[in-house]
């Protein structure tokens, strides 16, 4: 499901270079828990609220 508060490949992609992240494997895309992220700060939402189908809110 798209949000509003999705950010773009070319978005993650800044952010990734920017904070000198470098590729690894991950469990989960960067992409993923940054728009969850995103719009748990937009909504105000409580972390166990999150919509399915971002990550657990464990991580």
């Amino acid at each position: 499901m798209k949000y509003p508060t999705d950010l773009t490949e070319n978005q993650c992609q800044y952010i990734k270079k920017a904070l000198n992240l470098k590729d690894r494997k991950r469990k989960h895309p960067l992409i993923l828990i940054w728009n969850a992220l995103m719009y748990l700060i937009k909504t105000d939402c409580q972390w166990r609220m999150l919509p399915k189908n971002f990550p657990k809110w464990q991580l």
